[in-house]
């Protein structure tokens, strides 16, 4: 076992600094944790493994703080399961980013004055990885910044050479397949990248835009002189081939076999009849423009048609659209398409459209559609394959709602144009003979001896980011080969990510993993929400929004971000971000420090032979009920975190902490506590209690919360019983049936609603803390209305007088109704009644001691009053929802069970306050 630095153990007798500063102590945490290598995972090992990749962040410089969202929920599974006692390994590593990452270095060349082109492509790859090498230490600091505990021995790039061997075989595996072939066809252009895209990179923008409807003359076919057809890109129609209809509209049918003349050029157009062709759309006629629509394309290869380029891969107009339109930019072009189109009179119509236009998600620019000689990847078999995992339940996918678009993405899939026209990334594996042949290799040596000549050029294209970035489960751990780290942690066990790249990584790392692995790449994708401001709005730079995690980190320490941002991980919903709510964690963290601080206090001034020590296992036997009460509590608190944790309900799980800590440990037991500990009223071993407790909270809420809380657990005394070098591998905490006991939290329930009631009759009065008050408890409701348990609330709160006149502040506690005549304010709660009296008499108005001759007050007559009239609408909004037919049929019967007893309960509650009006006369 590593140790941690010695010098961190002595830290356990000092105490903690009276200011809560998370700036501190984070950094050093990490930085030891980090030297110690506990984050280190076995391989091989006989413990069970959890594996988690880390989704490889790009190098194009800084963290969003989607990635903190995604960093703090992987952290805190591997955190939990490295506890639980598994070999636990959260792999990192960056990806290449191909696209993002040159374009973010021609930018540099840019304002240098130069390109790639001129740099050549040896020298510019010099420049990507310099880039490489700053950005890639940033993002390291940031993670590390966030507390994440990767095991950074294993790191991995998308173009390390292990990986780059992987992504080759790939290739040539899949191309001896007959997967993957080369050829000539329709595909996504980028003008402002100069490269081809898929699909998935393609985003639909609703766009207002025109529709031109132009004349296309025919001559004089029974009667027909033209024909109108209707287009949303007039330059296009300089690279028309023919015209289409529908077999089935009779408008048309004379036309078949016949030709128009195409406007502004003179070209002859055949017309043909095609199913595809949309009757209702327009004039129900549509020009075919082979090699810049997809749909055209389909429909020219059915009819033989051929097909003209009249666009070029910068956007500009060809040689090909005529001389009067060559090298137009393609929007210019269109403006003098209409104008020349209405001198030629031949422009019948112009009106708005609404329609959908593919833009470049990395550039915004509308895409074209081009022809251009690409490789590709058949998936339909791999996907078939995807489907069916995910509908065995091999592979679930959570939030479940994202099943049906996985099934229809994946059953409407088409071939992946895995060819980018880029020379940062792998280049493709292939050669070309001086005479055309091509040869698929592993290496150029490979290449040689089946061409037989080492007269080889490569081709200069480079594949798409993501077909490496799909083999990132295993090509991590060694694949092709066995290694030692691929039988240990493949198949992963978890994927974290964004749903907005489910399809682009998610789906072909299932594909993928299954075609070369046999197995699904993970069990289960948990798929996060989208980041967004705290008025919902999506964040971005542009709007302004944008918020930068490590400035958050900065500020307010980042056990409070990740708790923030783990508590607003629900499954199906995008994460709204406040800094309001990140400052409210920040003082929870500072709530867990003064009552650490406070414990540690009150215990360090106990004489060292009674000196209390964390217990790594504790008899319930023999403890006081508050003590009972918390271990049962903390008890079910464990269980309730390790299912919330396994069942992705990382919000749940946080809430569950938060109230814990915050409500039942500091504002509850600790009070109850303090005359224990400063032997005013002494209970059996309740510092030992404490000390367990927060031991264990810690220990609970450490995935979360991981450096105040090691902070915090060191200073434990006896923390070393439970682990003698760190929180991070201490044992996770699990449920103590033994712990539980239903009585005494039954108990302690009355008693809190009891002391809340107290304390709201006080503040509702403005009666001052010192004020001399006597508090009468009349439990004989609650007695007699809930039977065996009732009466064992009512004697729970009778043997415990002294803590509830602590809890409330008076100055005593009596059990039954005040004697006659005391003037008394009055309440019930929970079945008892009950009612405050001074212990001088005076007049009960508001701000002063209840008292004087028996009679209420005005301002206690005033307040009776008013919470008679809130009871009124509340049983009047209970009865209207107990006649409702529907709800009574609809509702589980738990529901109408309870929603009758809570009637009953306001009834008696109201009839009992008016009965103090009436007696107060």
């Amino acid at each position: 076992m590593r140790d941690i630095e010695k010098d961190t153990a002595s830290r356990v007798v000092e105490e903690l600094d009276k200011r809560f500063d998370p700036h501190a102590y984070e950094r050093a945490w990490q930085r030891r944790w980090s030297e110690s290598g506990i984050f280190r995972a076995e391989a091989p090992s006989t413990r069970r493994s959890f594996c988690i990749m880390i989704p490889p962040p790009n190098v194009t410089g800084r963290l969003h703080v989607g990635h903190a969202l995604q960093t703090a929920l992987q952290d805190l599974l591997t955190r939990w399961r490295r506890m639980s006692g598994d070999n636990a390994l959260w792999l990192p590593g960056t990806d290449h980013a191909g696209i993002s990452t040159q374009l973010m270095v021609e930018r540099q060349l840019a304002a240098e004055g130069t390109d790639r082109r001129t740099l050549g492509r040896e020298r510019f790859l010099e420049r990507m990885w310099a880039w490489k090498r700053q950005y890639h230490s940033n993002i390291r600091e940031q993670l590390d910044l966030l507390g994440a505990s990767c095991d950074w021995s294993r790191e991995r790039f998308t173009l390390d050479a292990g990986l780059s061997a992987a992504v080759r075989e790939e290739f040539v595996r899949l191309h001896g397949e007959g997967l993957i072939h080369r050829g000539e066809y329709l595909v996504n252009w980028s003008p402002a990248l100069g490269t081809a895209i898929s699909d998935l990179e393609v985003e639909s923008k609703t766009v207002q835009g025109k529709l031109y409807h132009i004349a296309y003359p025919v001559g004089d076919v029974e009667g027909t002189r033209e024909v109108v057809v209707a287009t949303t890109r007039p330059e296009t129609m300089l690279g028309d081939t023919a015209i289409a209809f529908h077999p089935d509209d009779e408008r048309y049918r004379h036309l078949l076999g016949k030709a128009a003349v195409l406007p502004l050029v003179g070209r002859r157009l055949p017309f043909v009849a095609d199913p595809a062709v949309e009757r209702d759309f327009g004039t129900g006629l549509v020009k075919l423009t082979p090699f810049h629509d997809a749909n055209d394309f389909e429909i020219a290869r059915r009819h033989g048609l051929p097909g003209i380029s009249v666009i070029d891969q910068q956007g500009r107009m060809t040689a090909a659209a005529g001389p009067d339109f060559a090298g137009l930019d393609r929007f210019a072009a269109r403006a003098k398409v209409v104008e020349r189109l209405g001198r030629a009179g031949l422009l019948r119509k112009v009106e708005d459209h609404v329609h959908n236009v593919g833009h470049s998600q990395r550039t915004g620019e509308p895409v074209e559609l081009l022809v251009s000689m690409q490789w590709f990847c058949d998936m339909s078999g791999m996907a078939a394959q995807a489907l069916a995992a995910q509908r065995e339940g091999r592979l679930r996918l959570v939030p479940e709602t994202w099943e049906r678009t996985w099934e229809h993405w994946l059953e409407t899939i088409r071939p992946w144009c895995i060819s980018r026209q880029l020379w940062w990334g792998h280049q493709i594996p292939a050669w070309y003979t001086e005479d055309g042949r091509c040869f698929v290799a592993r290496s150029v040596e490979e290449a040689a001896a089946a061409a037989g000549t080492d007269r080889l050029t490569q081709d200069p294209d480079v594949l798409d980011t993501w077909f490496s970035s799909g083999l990132w489960p295993f090509s991590t751990l060694g694949w092709p080969e066995r290694t030692v780290d691929y039988e240990t942690f493949y198949p992963t066990s978890v994927l974290i990510t964004g749903h907005d790249i489910l399809f682009f990584w998610v789906a072909r790392m299932v594909m993928l993993g299954l075609h070369f692995t046999g197995e699904v790449p993970f069990a289960t994708v948990h798929l996060t929400g989208l980041v967004r401001d705290a008025e919902g709005v999506k964040m971005s730079k542009t709007r302004g929004n944008a918020v930068d995690p490590i400035s958050l980190v900065e500020e307010y320490g980042a056990d409070a971000v990740r708790f923030t941002l783990t508590s607003l991980d629900s499954p199906g919903r995008d994460v709204p971000i406040n800094p309001e709510q990140i400052a409210g964690y920040r003082a929870f963290g500072n709530k867990i420090w003064n009552a650490a601080r406070f414990a540690l206090g009150r215990l360090a001034a106990q004489p060292p032979a009674d000196a209390a020590r964390v217990q790594p296992e504790l008899n319930p036997a023999g403890l006081a009920a508050p003590e009972r009460w918390i271990l049962s509590r903390l008890s079910r608190l464990a269980a309730e975190v390790n299912d919330r944790f396994g069942a992705f309900r990382f919000d749940e799980a946080c809430h569950k902490l938060y109230h814990f800590f915050w409500g039942e440990l500091c504002d509850w037991y600790i009070e109850l506590a303090k005359p224990a500990l400063s032997g005013e009223a002494p209970r059996p071993r309740a510092g030992e209690v404490l000390l367990t407790v927060l031991d264990r909270s810690l220990r609970l809420l450490h995935p979360v919360m991981p450096f105040l809380t090691e902070e915090v657990w060191q200073r434990l005394p006896g923390h070393e019983a439970i682990h003698p070098e760190t929180i991070c591998l201490a044992p996770y905490p699990q449920r103590e049936e033994r712990w539980e006991d239903a009585e005494v939290e039954a108990g302690m329930e009355v008693l809190q609603q009891v002391v809340t009631r107290v304390r709201g009759l006080r503040a509702e009065l403005g009666l001052p803390p010192k004020a001399p008050l006597r508090l009468y408890l009349d439990t004989a409701g609650v007695a007699s209305a809930g039977g065996p348990s009732g009466a064992g609330e009512a004697n729970f709160l009778a043997e415990h007088l002294h803590l509830i006149g602590v809890l409330c502040r008076v100055e005593s506690v009596v059990a039954g109704t005040p004697p006659a005549g005391t003037a008394v304010v009055r309440d019930l709660v929970a079945g008892v009644e009950v009612a405050l009296a001074a212990a001088a008499r005076g007049d009960a108005g508001t701000g002063s001691a209840p008292g004087g001759g028996g009679a209420l007050g005005a301002g206690e007559r005033e307040r009776l009053a008013r919470e008679i009239q809130k009871l009124d609408d509340e049983i009047a909004r209970a009865e209207q929802r107990l006649a409702n037919q529907e709800f009574l049929a609809k509702a589980p019967p738990a529901v109408v069970a309870g929603g009758r007893a809570r009637l009953a309960e306001l009834r008696e509650r109201r009839e009992r306050l008016r009965a103090s009006l009436d007696a107060g006369g």
